[in-house]
């Protein structure tokens, strides 16, 4: 089945659009990529998006209709560009609101409108059936980690959040560990740069150690899991002791908030496997892959093996996960696990708009 498979991450980057084909047989699954892109944010969609959350329900609604044409235009657009057919889009959407305590996670994204623009069936709205169970929601990519990368005894995802998902004791759990891209991203633009290029700006400065370590207090960083952030708890927990130190100098912020991400990174990897994490292997991915200051830190705070991948599966990995979670669902295969999100049960999540009468079975 050729699946488009859409991500559009809470660091604002841009939409991740990856084409593969995904095969099932006898219960094993395979994939094969075929084309790939990112197109960035233009100015007024990240200023929209980022602000959808203190509009109205009509301006929600409106924009929520909006970007699943914008969604289905760039699928026409990436498929011509790349002379590709495919069957089926499993669209991630954007986050607008996460709040799983209070029953609520929405992604921007109209899969109809996406489904009438572009001419293809959609699967969307991964993550409200979890919500629905008593779930987090998040992550939701630990199923295909287990299935397409389960050699490794970890995948470790620096997106917007760093989250991780492993194999303990047969039974896989995935979670969030920190804040990643969407506080670095935040930073890098009051220095006029949408994010710190490979690093250079943290490789700079100095650590500033009274606050990496009120950071480090950071109540979640106790909790056990199952546990998911949103924008919500930034605004909220975190953003207000960065900017107790707004008078430091920025390489030095910056260089602080990736020791801070390295070091609950390798508390994580040390909870999960001990001993540091000797003799484990971490695929690592997403933007932050690419920090090399970030990578660095990771290394020399965890004992644990940190592979980086391709840059296929460095900038890619999430969208050719929703594609599998896409051909699950039409497949009616259980596609979460309730194990890693704390849902009551696992469940067969994604909404669906379009025909799909070729695809079910």
């Amino acid at each position: 089945m050729k699946v488009v498979g859409i991500m559009s991450g809470t660091s604002m980057d841009g939409v991740d659009l990856c084409l593969a084909e995904i095969s099932e047989s006898n219960g094993s699954w395979d994939y094969k990529i075929l084309a790939r892109e990112t197109v960035p944010f233009e100015e007024k969609w990240r200023v929209r998006l980022s602000q959808l959350r203190y509009q109205n329900s009509e301006v929600y609604v409106k924009t929520d209709i909006f970007f699943g044409k914008y969604l289905g235009e760039l699928v026409n657009n990436f498929l011509q560009k790349n002379n590709e057919s495919a069957e089926l889009v499993a669209s991630h959407g954007h986050t607008v609101f996460h709040d799983p305590a209070g029953w609520i996670t929405s992604q921007a994204g109209d899969g109809a409108t996406l489904s009438a623009t572009s001419g293809l069936p959609v699967v969307s709205n991964f993550r409200r059936a979890d919500v629905a169970l008593g779930g987090q929601g998040a992550p939701l990519v630990g199923i295909g980690d287990d299935i397409f990368f389960g050699e490794y005894d970890a995948c470790l995802n620096l997106g917007g959040f760093c989250n991780i998902s492993a194999n303990i004791e047969g039974k896989r759990i995935a979670y969030d560990v920190a804040p990643c891209n969407i506080i670095l991203n935040r930073l890098a633009r009051d220095r006029g740069q949408k994010y710190d290029v490979n690093g250079q700006i943290a490789e700079a400065g100095e650590v500033i150690y009274p606050l990496l370590n009120d950071l480090n207090e950071i109540p979640f960083y106790k909790k056990s899991w199952p546990k998911s952030l949103g924008r919500e708890w930034i605004n909220k927990e975190f953003w207000y002791i960065v900017r107790d130190f707004d008078s430091e100098p920025l390489e030095n912020r910056m260089k602080t908030l990736v020791m801070h991400i390295a070091q609950q990174v390798a508390n994580t990897i040390d909870h999960l496997f001990g001993e540091n994490g000797n003799g484990k292997k971490i695929l690592v991915t997403g933007g932050g892959a690419n920090n090399l200051c970030l990578v660095d830190y990771l290394r020399s705070e965890s004992d644990a093996e940190i592979v980086i991948p391709e840059n296929d599966i460095v900038e890619y990995k999430e969208a050719l996960v929703f594609g599998l979670l896409g051909a699950m669902r039409v497949k009616n295969i259980t596609n979460t696990q309730g194990s890693a999100t704390g849902a009551k049960a696992s469940t067969i999540a994604g909404s669906l708009d379009g025909n799909f009468a070729n695809l079910i079975s």
